[in-house]
């Protein structure tokens, strides 16, 4: 699981200098290593039942506080294993029952980016055309085929879902969702931008990408470093006092 990692999170903020403040708009290319990771995996195994820490303040800012949606990007290249590594934290998203049902495409090429940008919204168009790597979060119809592996100790669920396609379609987009919401957080944590977007058309994009498969499209991310003026003034946000209830 990730949870036990994030509170390490914080510490190897003050190693890693790539994942710094100070690096948004740098050119330095991140290198979160694999090994690293792995490691990082193990201690949690071993510090389980460890009392869980909170983030500290950078890695907060990180995350959440100082994060933006950029809307022009650097030409600074995104390497495959950057994109790899944020995969590996993404995949660790908690879905119902295991499901897992988000799948990701990420575009490259100038080719492939040209197919996208016709089936982009107008205003999307040219941010997209500055960011070196799109992400296109697709949801999976078909994402209960996999559950007697996923959830080994009940794998009857996979009926369940076969029979009923309303309950199917409503967990695999929700749940794609959740793991949208990871997916944006990890490409942050490994000291990259992401700007989201919605403003597609979904038909002509998985007959585009996805003719033949099972994927569905539900999310557009560009990815990379943040350019000159990157975002737009920060919006307001609701109060606590709007939003939240306590009993």
């Amino acid at each position: 699981m990730l949870l036990p990692l994030i509170p390490r999170l914080g510490r190897q903020l003050e190693r890693w200098p790539r994942l710094g403040r100070g690096n948004r708009v740098g050119a330095q290319r991140s290198t979160f290593p694999h090994d690293r990771l792995q490691w990082m995996r193990k201690r949690a195994l071993v510090n389980s039942n460890s009392t869980i820490e909170g983030l500290d303040d950078a890695a907060i800012d990180l995350l959440f506080v100082g994060a933006r949606t950029v809307n022009n990007f650097a030409p600074t290249p995104v390497s495959d294993e950057e994109l790899a590594q944020i995969w590996e934290m993404t995949r660790w998203a908690p879905t119902a029952a295991n499901s897992q049902p988000m799948r990701v495409h990420f575009i490259r090429t100038d080719a492939a980016r040209c197919l996208l940008l016709d089936h982009l919204d107008e205003g999307n168009r040219e941010k997209t055309a500055s960011a070196p790597v799109t992400a296109i979060l697709a949801g999976d119809s078909q994402f209960h085929e996999h559950l007697p592996r996923l959830l080994p100790i009940r794998p009857q669920i996979r009926d369940v879902f076969a029979d009923n396609d309303a309950l199917r379609e409503r967990t695999g987009n929700f749940n794609a969702a959740l793991q949208a919401g990871y997916f944006i957080l990890a490409i942050r944590a490994a000291g990259l931008a992401a700007g989201p977007m919605a403003g597609f058309d979904s038909t002509g994009m998985d007959t585009e990408f996805f003719s033949g498969t099972t994927w569905r499209s539900v999310l557009v991310v560009n990815i990379g470093h943040p350019g000159e003026n990157p975002w737009f003034e920060r919006l307001p946000r609701l109060d606590p006092a709007e939003t939240v209830r306590w009993a």
